[in-house]
């Protein structure tokens, strides 16, 4: 069975965004264009099936996530709330990125902190691996989760664009 979504670009102050959305404008992917290959990776890993496939075809981007990222990268840091997601994964994966959505925008936190909003609090390590397999970076704010001491951790898009997003965002981090 193949699942198929629309695929548009996007230019971004941090190069460009290539974003995977459904019929209704929900965004269900989205990586930078360097790393084009781990965002068709994590679309065959949340959708396809067994040996099901994921087809994107082009499409313009929905105005409405168009006007909201526009809006994030002017400063209106609150406007990614406004977008849809709708995510694969497992259960415990769609309750770790749903925190994710709930950190605001000029904080981050922890993998702790992020393990005990979704009520699991010995599942760091779960969370870290949710995290890491986030579809739908930016919108789902995994740049926002930091190591305890508050030093950038790794990022799917590459640390310089995690610390350019947290600068944007005026979060507290240790910049070594």
């Amino acid at each position: 069975m193949t699942v198929t979504f629309a695929l548009d670009g996007y230019e971004t102050p941090i190069g460009r965004m290539l974003i995977a959305f459904d019929e209704d404008g929900a965004v269900r992917a989205l990586d930078w264009e360097d790393y084009e290959a781990r965002m068709h990776r994590l679309l065959r890993l949340h959708y396809a099936r067994g040996s099901g496939e994921v087809a994107l075809h082009p499409s313009a981007l929905p105005q409405t996530v168009r006007d909201a990222l526009d809006a994030y990268f002017a400063g209106d840091l609150d406007a990614l709330g406004a977008i849809p997601v709708q995510t694969g994964g497992t259960e415990f994966q769609r309750a770790a990125w749903a925190g994710l959505r709930a950190i605001p925008a000029g904080h981050a936190w922890s993998y702790a902190d992020l393990a005990a909003l979704v009520g699991r609090p010995k599942a760091v390590r779960a969370v870290g691996a949710a995290n890491g397999s986030n579809p739908v970076g930016v919108i789902v704010p995994c740049h926002r989760v930091i190591g305890a001491d508050r030093t950038l951790t790794g990022y799917g898009g590459g640390i310089e664009r995690k610390r350019w997003l947290l600068r944007h965002e005026r979060a507290a981090f240790r910049d070594v």
